[in-house]
Formats: C-alpha cells, sequence, structure tokens
C-alpha cells in the first residue's frame, strides 16, 4: 500500500485557499498512490477565536469537495480534519473517504489541548474513535493532542487496527515529544503509524512538520523534516504479521489486572 502524506502549510483564516490547494495537490499525486493524507484543522488552522465565522457548517463545502475529489481521482483521503459547527457548537473533526467518495468514518477530538485554550473554542468528542476499513485493511484514526493518551490508541489496536493515522497541527517547540510518542505508540501497539503535521505559523503558534511513518516494531520509514512537502510511504503487511508473531504482546495482556 502506497500512502501520501500532505505536510502542508495551512494559510490561517482562509478555508477557500486551502480547500484549493489541496485540489491541486491531489491532482497532481501519482496514479500508484492509494491514500492521501492530510494535517489537522486544514481550513482555518488555529484562528481558535474567529471559528464562529470560518468553521464548516454541517460540512457543507468540505464533504462535497472531499466526495468528489476522492471519486474523481480514485484515491482514500485520510482528510486530517476540519473545523465543522455544528448547530452552536464546533468540533475538531476527522473525514475518510473512501475511493468511490463515500465517507466512511468521522472522529471528533476527544481531548482538548489546554495550553492552547481548545476548550474555550471548541467541543470534545463524545465518542471514540472506531476503526474503519480501507482496501479491507483495518485502520483508525487520533487527532494531534490524543497522542499523549495511550489508552485511545491501544482501542484501536484491540479492535484489529493496522495502520493508525495522526493528522495535527504539533508545535514544533514540543517537537521531540511528537517523534517520541508516535514511536511509542507504534511498538506498544505493533501499528503502523502514519503521522501527517503542518508547518508554517499561526499568530504565536508555529508548527514543527516532520511528518514521518514508523512500522510496528518503532523503525523509522521515512521523515520530512520543517518545510512544505509530500513524504510518500509503502506498507508492507505481511512484515507486520512476522513483528507480531515473533513478540506475541497481545497474547499477553492482563485483562484481569488493567
Amino acid at each position: 500500500m502506497k500512502i501520501a502524506l500532505y505536510q502542508m502549510h495551512v494559510i490561517p483564516g482562509e478555508p477557500e485557499k486551502n480547500i484549493e490547494k489541496i485540489n491541486q495537490w491531489l491532482d497532481e499525486l501519482d496514479d500508484e498512490i492509494d491514500i492521501a493524507v492530510l494535517p489537522e484543522m486544514w481550513n482555518t488552522s488555529y484562528r481558535l477565536n474567529e471559528l464562529t465565522e470560518l468553521a464548516d457548517e454541517d460540512g457543507q463545502r468540505i464533504l462535497p469537495f472531499l466526495e468528489q475529489k476522492a471519486k474523481e481521482i480514485h484515491k482514500h483521503i485520510v482528510a486530517g480534519s476540519i473545523a465543522y459547527k455544528k448547530g452552536t457548537e464546533i468540533y475538531n473533526r476527522t473525514i475518510v473517504v473512501n475511493n468511490e467518495g463515500k465517507c466512511i468514518n468521522t472522529y471528533d477530538k476527544a481531548h482538548l489541548v489546554p495550553m492552547f485554550n481548545e476548550h474555550h473554542f471548541l467541543t470534545s468528542g463524545s465518542k471514540k474513535s472506531t476503526v474503519y476499513e480501507l482496501d479491507e485493511i483495518e485502520m483508525g484514526t487520533i487527532i494531534c493532542y490524543d497522542l499523549r493518551f495511550p489508552e485511545l490508541t491501544r482501542s484501536l489496536a484491540l479492535e484489529d487496527a493496522k495502520v493508525i493515522f495522526v493528522p495535527a497541527q504539533w508545535p514544533k517547540s514540543r517537537i521531540d515529544h511528537w517523534k517520541v510518542l508516535l514511536r511509542a505508540r507504534a511498538i506498544e501497539n505493533q501499528v503502523y503509524i502514519i503521522a501527517c503535521n503542518s508547518v508554517g505559523t499561526c499568530d504565536d503558534n508555529e508548527f514543527g512538520g516532520h511528518s514521518l511513518a514508523y512500522a510496528p516494531d518503532g523503525t523509522l520509514i521515512d521523515s520530512l523534516y520543517y518545510d512544505e512537502d509530500t513524504l510518500i510511504v509503502d506498507i508492507d503487511f505481511d512484515s507486520q504479521e512476522k513483528i507480531r508473531e515473533a513478540i506475541p504482546i497481545f497474547n499477553s495482556l492482563r485483562t484481569d489486572l488493567y
């Protein structure tokens, strides 16, 4: 399976310009790409105090765009997350659209970042992230700060997720945490971790890039650095099975103790 990650410089507060950037990026992807991955909050960036006006109401603008585009280019799109407005509430919502143009999974970010005062502007999701299938492979998505809560990633692994995507706008000042936590989630769950971060700035926030992929044994497959760019990753599910057979951690779980 071949996956493309867009390490995007999101234009703060400009949803239409960001949609156009993504439209152009998707058009330029090679035919061999199976899944295209976007970062967190790619429609607005962290203009949190403007989300009442900027958030996509009921997905009316972005969801039809993603569904049409996925069908047109015949690629699955793990569409990072967007600022999504439902009534008076605003969520940080992931969207997954398959290559037939059907939305097959959504998830509202459960853990809001206190350092960014997200809880003052966003509503926390009330349901856990769930597993979905692309090309008959079980996958899951968590969002940025969710990475610091290993229980969520483990819950997806226990539902037999083989790949976990992590769209983010992770700050440059804590990029070392990003790399260590992503690698830990890969090793402890024996999953592929596919992490798509953004770059650039939004007001006082500078984002750290380093979109990357870790194999189920924690080996770094490839990584970007600090510039807007595309990362192409090949993943091999046969090697994943060998890793799980060599160290069968899920056979050793003590569900009677924890």
